[in-house]
């Protein structure tokens, strides 16, 4: 790319090219999902393939990026992290939506989404209270390029859980 031309769409991390994936590993895909603990022994019986082939399987779905991590999850409110709450925030331009990636390092913030629509970026948050929040948004709409921020504070959680594997 020649000097003069600014990159503008450098704010992408990674693309989004779908794996190859057969009903196997989307059924494997599904038990992980709901409890990644099960022994390869275990999920081998689910699936009727002996445990070196799931752990084949599960080797291929680390390394195509399928499967990005095995975590626990966390119950906020058990750790002190008891007010969720999605930040929307408006910058002037995409040099300041990346300054708030300096922000990723917070253990306050679980995720940062750029979007369409009336704000720019996304920002879900578990703060421990309502000073922390405030001190949080001093943070954000400190941010060079940041012309406001509207927040959405969540009084009850129905559905969360990640990706569905099945089609």
């Amino acid at each position: 790319m020649p000097n003069h031309i600014q990159d503008t769409n450098a704010i992408r991390q990674e693309r989004h090219e779908p794996a190859r994936l057969d009903s196997v590993d989307r059924m494997l895909l599904g038990l992980l999902a709901e409890d990644s603990s099960h022994s390869y022994a275990e999920l081998g019986e689910i699936l009727h393939l002996s445990a070196p082939a799931v752990h084949e399987r599960v080797k291929r779905l680390k390394r195509d990026g399928v499967i990005k991590a095995t975590v626990a999850k966390i119950n906020g409110c058990k750790v002190g992290r008891t007010l969720l709450t999605f930040i929307l925030v408006n910058t002037k331009n995409v040099v300041s939506t990346k300054r708030l990636l300096q922000l990723s390092s917070l253990p306050e913030i679980e995720e940062i989404h750029t979007v369409a629509g009336d704000s720019s970026v996304i920002i879900k948050v578990r703060a421990q209270n309502t000073e922390s929040l405030e001190e949080l948004l001093g943070k954000v709409q400190d941010i060079d390029g940041v012309d406001g921020t509207r927040s959405y504070v969540v009084l009850s959680t129905f559905v969360e859980r990640g990706p569905s594997p099945h089609l």
